[in-house]
């Protein structure tokens, strides 16, 4: 199979003063299309920053990121604007979902800013709303949803453009253990459908849901397992 995502000694130093942090410290990776991956590690470890590089929401110090052969490193910002719009979708620990939105035009969000039509937006909400499992609340705003609920929106959201990849940051963070097993639930149906996932968690048992876990520490990578 292919590699959707591809590191090539990946450094970020943040200037902190006169101090330098290296976040991250020479990450070299490969992530193969169709695969699902937790990236895990203790606080200050690299992983959120992974997550922004990745997500095309903040650029390398030195390295290549390459997305589907794609070097976007070196992008400006409204192109990587334009490739988060096309090819990422985005779930966030605190649903990051419009109060005043119902769930039908939260899920459409993406495809207003793609310039799709009205009627098209609409029908692909529909069908998402059904598949995440809220066809009977397509109406309904946030304040009168669950928190599962609200992490179903947000995977609809992230769906919407059909993208390359869906980047996962600690998706279950604010859920119920039970709650948060449907979601994982959701996401490993996504993921079997063909859907390349990249998830930050804390959690091992959430982890377990995925095929490659990988490990930082001090900006660096630890450890990956497999299966």
């Amino acid at each position: 199979m292919m590699d959707i995502v591809k590191f090539d000694n990946i450094r970020k130093i943040y200037e902190m003063g006169a101090e330098q942090v290296k976040a991250l410290n020479g990450i070299s990776l490969s992530i193969q299309k169709g695969s699902f991956w937790a990236i895990m590690g203790p606080s200050g470890s690299g992983k959120s920053t992974m997550m922004n590089i990745l997500g095309c929401l903040d650029r390398p110090t030195s390295g290549r990121y390459f997305l589907e052969d794609k070097d976007v490193s070196t992008l400006n910002d409204d192109a990587l604007s334009e490739i988060r719009l096309k090819y990422i979708g985005f779930i966030f620990q605190s649903f990051n979902l419009i109060p005043q939105l119902t769930v039908q035009k939260n899920i459409e969000l993406p495809l207003y800013y793609l310039g799709w039509d009205a009627i098209k937006s609409s029908r692909r909400a529909e069908e998402l709303a059904h598949k995440v499992g809220l066809e009977d609340r397509r109406a309904h705003r946030p304040s009168e949803l669950s928190g599962g609920q609200m992490q179903r929106v947000a995977v609809g959201r992230a769906l919407a453009a059909d993208p390359h990849i869906i980047l996962a940051d600690e998706p279950t963070g604010n859920l119920d253990s039970t709650t948060g097993n449907q979601i994982m639930e959701l996401l490993a149906e996504l993921n079997n459908e063909g859907t390349t996932i990249i998830m930050v968690t804390h959690e091992s048992y959430i982890a377990s849901f995925t095929q490659n876990r990988l490990h930082m520490k001090d900006g660096k990578i630890e450890n990956i397992e497999e299966g």
